[in-house]
């Protein structure tokens, strides 16, 4: 092992709650190191949201085309589907990382790359690809971001038949003549509408009742009846319980509870995520190899007051800018802290994550797309809250038939009525990504409904939905 090398702030994983927490840490003026093993960026960037988005963006546009009059002729024919794989590859920058890299050394920041293991209190080892060994040690803080990995379920034959993960689902070079995809997750609902719309005959096999199961009910079966009408085969309440895949290169089959076989050409498993701490040197500082790592309100892991998890690792959001949220929080944390102020740790404080709980967004890009913010209904009334499920068909909206000939979609509000504020809301529909910050504000803000009354929506557009469900709300 060569000799400590000391920064303020070490930082293990280069995704993007790291690279936040690079950024808030050097603009702190504190020198930082960020160690990453694969590609600065990390998942996010090269095999999942930035890529997943470069697939699906042209299938959605070209649904929504097909929908407007004296359009809908012109794009009729097939996606291009190596241009959009290109598309592709050059968003991800060709799965190359100089960009991220220049960028970080433009902040005056310094990236190791290689493995990265905690080596007891306030250090970390590095080893590089060519076999160098470095020690770095931490003044203040190492920062644990090391996110996720894709969780293959131990059946029989899955070895041999070299199942896709979300990586493989997103960096594809072809489009596979038949895709069995089980999960009925994000990833299978986004992977699904993607590779149908790039000609892939896709058949969903989901095990629970319905398709994007932490939504509303109804935004899986808007999805699962979308993809039905592509094309697709949606199954539901079905267990995979064998996998065989025919020599090296032929088709993959999937044996489902009760013996009946479904064949395909490539299988992707869309069956949830793993922390990845299982080589990280937890067991040093007294932690368990292998698991999500406890944090408090402040991303500190309790009684290491060196040691931080943000990010996906943390397990208390699995999503990109709920990530990188909880990184802005924690660079600001321990910036305070190394400079001996004191912390804000209030609700909706500068130094607590507040919203990975009370205002949580997501946005799922299908066809139709989906988006919520805050508490399902479910949610809502589990959690003890006295509520009100307010829905609004937002085809009778007049900017959503403007938008689109035969606009299907939902709209709901989780209203509070002890505080007639909003818990939660639910957008499904063509556009619907677009609509769900201002959601977001009306929740984290705590909005009253007396107010929102004044907060008037364009016409024609989409959001004037906010005036039908307030309509709806009053009655």
């Amino acid at each position: 092992m060569s000799e400590a090398v000391e920064y303020d702030v070490v930082v293990l994983g280069g995704g993007p709650a790291g690279e936040n927490i690079v950024d808030r840490t050097r603009a702190a003026g504190l020198s930082t190191a960020l160690v990453e093993s694969e590609l600065v960026g990390g998942e996010c960037s090269y095999w999942a949201c930035v890529p997943s988005k470069a697939l699906l963006r042209p299938a959605l546009a070209r649904a929504d085309a097909r929908r407007v009059p004296g359009l809908a002729g012109a794009v009729q024919g097939p996606l291009d589907t190596a241009a959009v794989l290109a598309h592709r590859n050059y968003w991800t920058g060709d799965w190359k990382d100089q960009g991220q890299i220049d960028w970080i050394d433009s902040i005056g920041a310094h990236v190791y790359r290689g493995h990265g293991r905690l080596y007891g209190v306030r250090k970390v080892a590095v080893t590089s690809p060519e076999g160098e060994h470095h020690i770095l040690s931490a003044r203040h803080a190492v920062v644990v971001a090391t996110g996720t990995r894709a969780v293959i379920p131990d059946l029989p034959g899955i070895a041999g038949a070299r199942p896709w993960t979300s990586r493989e689902a997103t960096s594809a070079q072809e489009a596979p003549g038949r895709l069995l995809i089980v999960g009925g997750s994000v990833v299978a609902a986004e992977m699904a509408t993607a590779w149908q719309a790039l000609g892939s005959q896709v058949t969903v096999l989901a095990r629970g009742s319905g398709l994007l199961p932490r939504m509303e009910p109804f935004a899986g079966e808007l999805v699962a009846d979308a993809l039905r009408e592509a094309g697709a085969v949606v199954r539901t309440g079905v267990s995979v319980e064998a996998v065989v895949r025919d020599g090296s290169t032929g088709p993959v089959s999937v044996v489902l509870e009760g013996g009946e076989t479904l064949e395909g050409d490539e299988l992707l498993m869309a069956t949830g995520r793993a922390p990845r701490t299982e080589d990280i040197g937890l067991d040093t500082v007294g932690l368990p190899a292998g698991r999500w790592i406890d944090v408090d309100d402040t991303c500190r892991v309790p009684g290491h007051d060196w040691l931080y998890a943000v990010g996906d690792v943390n397990h208390r959001v699995l999503l990109t800018h709920q990530g990188k949220y909880q990184a802005r929080i924690a660079g600001a944390v321990i910036a305070a802290r190394a400079a001996g102020t004191p912390l804000d740790t209030a609700p909706w404080g500068a130094h607590t994550p507040t919203a990975d709980t009370r205002a949580l967004p997501q946005a799922v890009f299908t066809d139709p797309e989906a988006a919520a913010v805050g508490l399902t209904l479910a949610e809502a009334e589990r959690a003890g809250h006295r509520v009100r499920a307010v829905d609004y068909d937002m085809s009778k909206v007049s900017g959503a038939g403007l938008y689109a000939d035969g606009y299907t979609g939902r709209a709901r509000m989780i209203v509070d009525l002890d505080r007639e504020v909003l818990l939660g809301v639910t957008f499904v529909g063509p556009g619907a990504a677009e609509m769900i910050h201002a959601a977001t504000i009306a929740v984290a803000g705590e909005v009253p409904i007396q107010r929102l009354w004044h907060a008037v929506p364009s016409f024609p557009t989409i959001s004037e939905v906010w005036l039908r469900l307030l309509e709806t709300y009053r009655g």
